[in-house]
C-alpha cells in the first residue's frame, strides 16, 4: 500500500483512539452502487475479514438496505474512483464504523459487529 494513503489511514485511527487494522486493497467489499453516484453521507462498517474480504461494507445516503442485491462486490482498490473519500478511514479495525461527507466525519465503535 501507498505510504502516504497508510499514514493518512493511521492518523484516522490515532484521533478517534482506535488500533490501526491495515486493509489490503487487492481484497474485496461490500458497496452499494449509489455510492459511485456521490450521494452523501457515506457510511461504512467493518466486520471481521473472511476469505477473500477485508470486512468492510460501505453505502451512501440515509438509507440502508437489506434487499440481496443492495451491496455488490468491489476491489478496495476501486475505492480511489468509487469515493476517495472513505480511503483514509480503512485502516479502522473491526467493530467499527464511519459516516462522513466532505464536510461531516463520525467515526464510532461499534461492537456489536462482532457478535457471532
Amino acid at each position: 500500500m501507498n505510504s502516504q494513503i497508510d499514514e493518512l489511514q493511521r492518523e484516522v485511527c490515532a484521533k478517534f483512539s482506535a488500533p490501526h487494522f491495515g486493509c489490503d486493497l487487492n481484497l474485496k467489499i461490500g458497496i452499494s452502487r449509489n455510492v459511485k453516484e456521490g450521494l452523501r453521507p457515506v457510511n461504512g462498517l467493518r466486520i471481521r475479514p473472511e476469505g477473500d474480504t477485508c470486512g468492510w461494507y460501505i453505502w451512501a445516503g440515509e438509507e440502508y438496505s437489506t434487499a440481496s442485491d443492495f451491496f455488490v462486490p468491489l476491489h478496495a482498490s476501486h475505492l480511489f474512483k468509487w469515493a476517495p473519500l472513505v480511503v483514509p478511514y480503512l485502516g479502522l479495525p473491526p467493530g467499527w464504523r464511519f459516516l462522513v461527507t466532505e464536510q461531516y466525519e463520525d467515526v464510532w465503535e461499534d461492537t456489536s459487529l462482532l457478535d457471532d
